[in-house]
């Protein structure tokens, strides 16, 4: 289409400018014969304009008979042709001004449609970039911060067979009885743990967490996983099961606690500013109801973390 529009302003342009500027012969033909050649090219170039539609006609009439007051000149047949030839000549200028601004125009569309077409192009050509989408805890007193999710951790190392002292030693635990199977379940996961029988005790509380994850112990045995994987030497799984906790279940006994644990695990995964974060959180969501043990905690681990 704009091809097309150039097209016609150039014949446009070609067909108006000979009426415009009339060679000396021209000028001095007979004025009929310039009359004649006039509105010929005046309704070329209405054809033009005005293809689909009715041209316009030139505001040139023939004069009539005026009613001449008595001693007035009368207007004599050169006087008339003259007028609507300067009339004619008037009305082609005009039309190839008209025609002139129209091309400039078109011109600075194409060239803006153009520029545009590159750009688009361009963009869609840009692979688009990856974003990853922070998985943000469920809200507790306070509307929490998007929550930075730990590390993945590497595969674990297969658990070295336990020696047959070990394992008497193991043994010699003892499993409570009270008649609470989830309570049971847990304290049994302490005792070991506070042995110090860490691969025992993370076994013990993870099939707790599994068997009984809808009772208010689950809380209590999750955040004692983490904290027997991070005793474990082992930062990467703890971050999980310290921040699966709070995720889960962050209206749970232990969900401050798993915050403030989580924070250390990322420092000693070298994750400072992740560590910062964490604790901002836990100072958010449950700053008023910390104990003092997890402030003093949150304390030293924001000055590990260098935290602003």
């Amino acid at each position: 289409m704009r091809n097309a529009l150039f097209a016609t302003s150039a014949v446009l342009l070609a067909m108006a400018a000979p009426a415009i500027v009339q060679p000396a012969a021209a000028q001095n033909a007979p004025v009929e014969v310039r009359v004649d050649r006039l509105e010929k090219e005046m309704r070329a170039v209405q054809r033009k304009v005005f293809p689909a539609g009715t041209p316009l006609e030139a505001e040139i009439t023939r004069p009539t008979t005026p009613t001449i007051a008595p001693g007035s000149p009368a207007s004599t047949p050169i006087a008339d042709l003259t007028a609507r030839v300067g009339a004619l000549e008037s009305q082609l200028a005009s039309i190839t001004g008209q025609v002139e601004e129209n091309s400039y125009k078109l011109r600075q569309l194409e060239t803006a449609f153009n520029k545009y077409k590159a750009e688009n192009e361009a963009r869609m050509a840009e692979p688009a970039p990856a974003v990853s989408v922070p998985v943000t805890p469920a809200p507790v007193a306070a509307a929490p911060q998007p929550q930075p999710k730990p590390a993945a951790p590497k595969p674990a190392a297969p658990a070295p067979v336990a020696s047959e002292a070990r394992k008497s030693a193991v043994a010699a635990v003892e499993r409570p009885d009270t008649g609470d199977a989830a309570s049971d379940a847990y304290n049994y996961g302490f005792r070991l743990w506070d042995a110090k029988f860490y691969p025992e005790a993370q076994g013990q509380l993870k099939a707790t967490v599994e068997k009984y994850g809808t009772s208010p112990v689950a809380s209590k045995a999750q955040n004692l996983l983490g904290r027997a994987y991070l005793d474990d030497g082992k930062p990467a799984l703890a971050s999980v099961a310290f921040y699966e906790n709070y995720q889960k279940r962050p209206r749970g006994d232990r969900a401050p606690d798993s915050l403030a644990y989580l924070g250390e695990a990322l420092i000693q995964l070298k994750k400072p500013a992740d560590a910062c974060k964490v604790y901002q959180e836990l100072e958010q969501v449950y700053g008023d109801n910390l104990s003092s043990s997890l402030r003093g905690m949150m304390t030293a681990g924001r000055a590990k973390a260098k935290c602003s």
